[in-house]
């Protein structure tokens, strides 16, 4: 593990990685529609070679080993042990996929090993992307293809910009963070991420912006639940040690403006990049 890199490990081990695991249902129903299409894009088959980066509970790690079949292998990367050990038990018994705790900044992959790259929200972390992305190539094969989704522009992405403003109506205004900083609106600006690939030595990189929306068998109630849960609402609560009368008001204002949205799911701006080894 990187030192530049300890403050994501603590986070997504203590904090944010037994709130996945928790609701790892819910999540991957949530944003299936995300590793949908970065499957579908990256186009891999059978005998493929697949580095799944920020793995998380092992979800992605999963179907692209269904589409590698036996006759590939899959290995599945995260910084966060709470979240690999849960990935590790839903691939128990799936000999070609394999997870892995480690950095993918810093880690010494077998060099050209790989025919794909892939990650659904796994890459906005790096303390410095660009010398992350060089030591990532080095383990993908010459003509080697990269996929990854990225949450798009702040404003267009309202599953954290309605909980972040209700919770802080209640509360007040947390410590203000840096959109830059790490995290996961760092890979926002399409044109900003395809000079830094470019950079780090890739070819034939494209990024483009897809309108999207994610639901839950529960409706909007449910999606409200869950920001309550997993994002900026969840931080600002932990933040102020809201009590559960204050918890419950926001849950309530949640439940309200979601549903006033008045859609069957929420809207999402999701950044797919694409880039080549060369």
């Amino acid at each position: 593990m990187s030192a530049s890199n300890k403050d994501q490990e603590e986070f997504w081990t203590s904090n944010a990685g037994p709130t996945w695991v928790s609701h790892e249902g819910q999540l991957d129903a949530f944003l299936g529609p995300v590793l949908d299409q970065v499957l579908e894009t990256a186009d891999i088959s059978d005998g493929h070679a697949v580095l799944d980066l920020g793995c998380g509970t092992g979800h992605s790690t999963l179907a692209a080993g269904q589409r590698v079949g036996p006759s590939g292998r899959v290995l599945g990367l995260d910084i966060s042990a709470t979240m690999i050990a849960r990935a590790g038990e839903r691939v128990a018994g799936l000999p070609h996929v394999n997870m892995a705790l480690a950095d993918a900044a810093v880690h010494p992959f077998e060099e050209e090993s790989f025919d794909h790259v892939v990650s659904r929200f796994g890459v906005m972390f790096f303390a410095d992307s660009q010398a992350a992305f060089r030591n990532i190539a080095r383990a993908l094969k010459p003509g080697g293809k990269m996929t990854l989704a990225t949450w798009g522009q702040i404003p267009r992405n309202p599953w954290f910009t309605l909980p972040a403003a209700i919770a802080k109506a209640e509360l007040g205004a947390p410590p203000k963070s840096d959109p830059d900083a790490p995290g996961p609106f760092a890979f926002r600006d399409i044109d900003k991420v395809c000079t830094m690939l470019r950079a780090a030595g890739f070819a034939e990189v494209s990024g483009v912006a897809h309108d999207m929306v994610f639901s839950l068998p529960g409706g909007m109630a449910e999606v409200a639940e869950l920001s309550l849960k997993v994002g900026p609402a969840a931080g600002t609560i932990k933040h102020f040690s809201a009590d559960q009368a204050a918890q419950n008001r926001i849950e309530t204002a949640m439940a309200q403006a979601f549903e006033e949205l008045g859609r069957a799911g929420i809207t999402a701006e999701i950044n797919f990049f694409t880039a080549t080894k060369s």
